[in-house]
């Protein structure tokens, strides 16, 4: 049998609101996100979307990290488009690898149980 251990998260951003300094430009939130710069333009790999209590909400891979994670949050073909305001923190793992990313992205979807995800699942929702 083969055996998946959860891979470990690279960058983990918070909804947050600025805390202004005097003479700092402020920064235009995407719902709610100040730091998705912290998220590399040019890195592959996942993206889990948490709630306030720490339920896996979403699971989903990208080639391009802070490019898929803004469509998420700003685009309306998202599976996520109608919960954005669930998501309080996201969570990004660097994969390479796109058969990898596969490979995780269904892993975590079942063994999580991610509540937003509707391909890939092979348990049973509630």
């Amino acid at each position: 049998m083969i055996q998946i251990k959860e891979p470990k998260t690279d960058v983990s951003i918070t909804r947050r609101e600025q805390q202004s300094q005097e003479g700092e430009a402020p920064i235009t939130p995407v719902a709610g996100f100040i730091d998705l710069h912290e998220i590399p333009r040019d890195k592959g790999g996942l993206i889990q979307f948490y709630n306030h209590s720490g339920d896996l909400l979403f699971v989903g891979k990208a080639r391009k990290l802070r490019q898929r994670v803004k469509k998420h949050l700003q685009d309306n073909v998202s599976p996520l488009r109608t919960h954005r305001e669930e998501i309080h923190r996201i969570d990004v793992t660097f994969v390479e690898d796109a058969m990898e990313r596969d490979i995780y992205e269904t892993y975590l979807i079942n063994s999580k149980q991610a509540k937003y995800n509707i391909d890939k699942v092979y348990y049973k929702q509630q």
